[in-house]
């Protein structure tokens, strides 16, 4: 009998529970998905660098590492592998592209996974070249590859196609934020291979595996080689940071959207269950009467809230397994940024213990809705549920209450009557278009971000990379010859942490720079300018010490100013200061407006590359910036929809007889819906000026978390609040419309000889 009466009830409140169930699934779903990502994400990279001994730290010298200093670092206790490595920027001669030339003295330490081919080996003849390059440009296994290296010009084929770690996340430099295998890959091959043709050996790097603390290495290295060299632990190295920024960033996704959604899931199952079981009083007393035990009738009334939960999770779980496969796949959203050979899914333990958790609170809110149904005696249950006596409202003591006409007032009490039901609204419109704001914000953001970079910072087409062999006055000559502005890069040290030193020669406009509200600000002789994260531990007019690595002298420099800068954290001077200071530099890059074809190869030109490409990169950073915000505005809506239309549904059965009663005193079907309707826009602007800090709030958190890594400046187009309004606003008369056409079913008759 109870059985049948489920069905029958749930029948009855189907759009109740089919829009709980969606918010339930919804919610579980984000929550499942999201956090399967960013799990399966730490899984698969952390057995990637484990399977190729992913290094821990990497010491550089532009001068080389002998055979002595492998062996004095290979001793110091802490450090369990050392390995010395060549990593190089080389140009295919082939098709002028660049590729990271990577050659190992030993296959112990930063090795490389197989795809196709032949196994790594030291004396073998040809080059193992990255399979996502080789796809991108048509080579295949056995093909004849020409790299250029220091003017020498080494040829072989082929013999494997591989995935690194190293070079998880494939850019050129902290320009490119996107691999674009098209115009940049990576290469293997062994020393034989390299240093036969060459002559001579050169390995400007060490990879070590070391538990040990940065600074414990740090001092160890200097102790032991007597000079200061620079060390990056894994944390500077851009593929793990790619990674790790990629998992920080799936565990907030995971933790925002889902508190939202399941929130909002909560809030209405306790207003709807309340409701049913409010209308479902005189069935609970008829059970009662006919011998139904209080037991039974609650396990009956709380099945509700499980069959909610269990059809909702399941529902979650899959919505939740089609998120993760869209980000977490081989062709997915992710492997455009990480390229890595397993990519599998694993649902974290933890998920299940919240679905679990999910499901009891759900099964809870359906108990305790009905429990107070059941006090008293059968008699007193099967009496009416009466609402509690309302109040006059301060406005009705007012002359503009009067004022107001039938269907504002009316309005207005049964807004104040049912206060749940109105804060539901409020907080599903609230929803809505926080999602809305903080997504087309991040666009806004991230468009202008790449707007500033293309049009006003980089005035160049062409940047020329020029090779650590060159000499500066070599490099200034072909700068004069290609009417270029010149630079120097290098890392330094700052009271222990690493940062970039660039020292510019800028007579030509190629390169521009801007201070924290965006205004150009030319550079001045008499100090250095710090980016805007350094400027929150020094101040203007501070005199800072510096140290570059490879040796043991110290600079002081003083900060003229503050430049926001793109990517790296770092400090900037014009030559003219650097030079005043006696610090020694090194031009590595040419910056002019000739286009690439037009520069003749020149063997101190390391390799060259467009702006169009370092655009590019970030086109299709926004690319992935975009179906992100394409799922949170999908979100926004469902949200608005499921949650107004659950609630508009709840609000025309509550008031079936005064509906009916409007009708019978002569209000026509139109006015009706016209009051049913007013009430849902009202309760939307509401919740839409409430909304404005929120979702504020929201877009500096999603700023703060996606781009990290850059000096993003938060942009909230007018249009893009225009656009949230709208669409919220579209969305609450879209629901509104199909309330309102409900009035026309309304039987007078039936509905007037109700007990109430």
């Amino acid at each position: 009998m109870l059985f049948k009466k489920l069905l029958r009830t749930t029948l009855q409140y189907k759009a109740q529970f089919i829009s709980m169930i969606i918010m339930i699934a919804i919610g579980i779903g984000v929550f499942v998905g999201f956090n399967m990502e960013w799990h399966s994400l730490e899984k698969n990279t952390n057995s990637y660098f484990e399977e190729t001994a992913f290094a821990d730290y990497r010491i550089y010298s532009e001068k080389g590492f002998s055979e002595t200093d492998i062996n004095k670092i290979k001793e110091i206790e802490g450090i369990e592998e050392a390995n010395r490595i060549l990593a190089v920027d080389v140009e295919n001669i082939n098709n002028s592209d660049a590729l990271s030339l990577n050659v190992l003295e030993e296959y112990t330490v930063s090795k490389f996974h197989l795809v196709k081919g032949l196994e790594y080996n030291q004396n073998s003849e040809g080059f193992w070249l990255s399979d996502k390059y080789a796809e991108a440009n048509d080579i295949k296994l056995n093909d004849e590859l020409t790299i250029s290296y220091k003017g020498f010009v080494i040829t072989g084929n082929v013999i494997g196609l591989i995935k690194a770690s190293e070079h998880m996340v494939c850019v050129a430099d902290d320009n490119q934020v996107m691999p674009n295998y098209e115009s940049y890959g990576y290469v293997y091959t062994n020393p034989n291979m390299i240093f036969n043709k060459l002559g001579f050996e050169l390995y400007t790097q060490i990879n070590i595996i070391s538990s040990l603390e940065k600074s414990e290495i740090e001092k160890k290295i200097s102790d032991e080689l007597d000079m200061t060299l620079l060390v990056l632990s894994k944390d500077e190295n851009v593929s793990y940071v790619g990674a790790t920024s990629e998992v920080s960033e799936g565990k907030t996704m995971g933790s925002i959207l889902p508190v939202l959604f399941l929130a909002i899931g909560f809030l209405t199952m306790i207003t709807t269950m309340h409701r049913v079981t409010s209308n479902e009083k005189i069935q609970i007393g008829t059970l009662k009467a006919i011998g139904f035990k209080n037991r039974k009738i609650l396990l009956h009334y709380t099945t509700f809230g499980l069959f909610i939960g269990l059809l909702g999770s399941i529902l979650g779980i899959g919505i939740g397994f089609i998120i993760a496969k869209i980000i977490i796949a081989p062709n997915g959203m992710m492997s455009t940024f990480i390229d890595m050979p397993t990519w599998d899914l694993t649902m974290p333990w933890w998920c299940i213990i919240i679905i679990i958790i999910t499901l009891l609170a759900l099964t809870l809110i359906s108990a305790l809705s009905v429990r107070k149904m059941l006090k008293g005696s059968a008699a007193e249950s099967l009496r009416p549920y009466t609402p509690k006596k309302m109040k006059n409202i301060l406005l009705e003591k007012t002359k503009l209450w009067n004022k107001l006409s039938f269907s504002n007032r009316w309005n207005i009490r049964d807004i104040f009557r049912n206060k749940m039901r109105s804060i539901m609204t409020l907080i599903g419109v609230l929803g809505c278009t926080i999602l809305l704001v903080g997504g087309l914000g991040m666009k806004d953001t991230m468009d202008s971000f790449v707007s500033l970079i293309d049009d006003e910072l980089y005035n160049y087409n062409t940047r020329i990379n020029i090779n650590e062999a060159a000499n500066n006055i070599d490099a200034i000559n072909l700068s004069n010859q290609y009417n270029g502005d010149w630079a120097s890069s290098s890392s330094i040290s700052l009271n222990g942490e690493t940062i970039s030193l660039e020292i510019y020669n800028i007579n030509n406009d190629t390169i521009r720079f801007i201070d924290e509200d965006d205004n150009r600000v030319k550079l001045s002789n008499d100090g250095a300018y710090v980016c805007l994260r350094l400027l929150e531990k020094y101040k203007i007019g501070d005199v800072i010490t510096i140290s570059p690595y490879g040796n043991d002298k110290t600079y002081e420099i003083r900060i003229a100013g503050a430049l926001r800068s793109v990517m790296s954290e770092n400090i900037v001077m014009t030559d003219e200061y650097a030079e005043s200071i006696n610090y020694e530099y090194k031009i590595t890059s040419i910056y002019t407006n000739y286009k690439l074809d037009e520069i003749a190869d020149n063997n101190i030109i390391d390799s060259k590359q467009t702006k169009a490409s370092v655009v590019d990169s970030y086109n299709s950073f926004l690319d992935i910036m975009n179906v992100m915000v394409l799922l949170l505005v999908a979100a926004a809506i469902v949200l608005g929809v499921v949650v107004l239309y659950n609630l508009g549904v709840m609000n025309y059965t509550e008031r079936y007889k005064e509906l009916s009663t409007l009708k019978v005193v002569g209000f026509n079907d139109k006015q009706v819906g016209k009051i049913l309707i007013s009430q849902n826009i009202w309760l939307t602007i509401i919740g839409i000026i409430l909304v404005l800090p929120f979702g504020y709030l929201v877009l500096r958190i999603l700023i703060s978390t996606l781009g990290k890594d850059m000096e993003l400046k938060l942009t909230l187009g007018v249009p893009t609040y225009i656009i949230s309004l709208l669409v919220t606003l579209g969305v609450s008369l879209f629901v509104s419309f199909l309330i309102a056409k409900k009035n026309k079913k309304i039987d007078m008759v039936e509905a007037l000889k109700r007990r109430d």
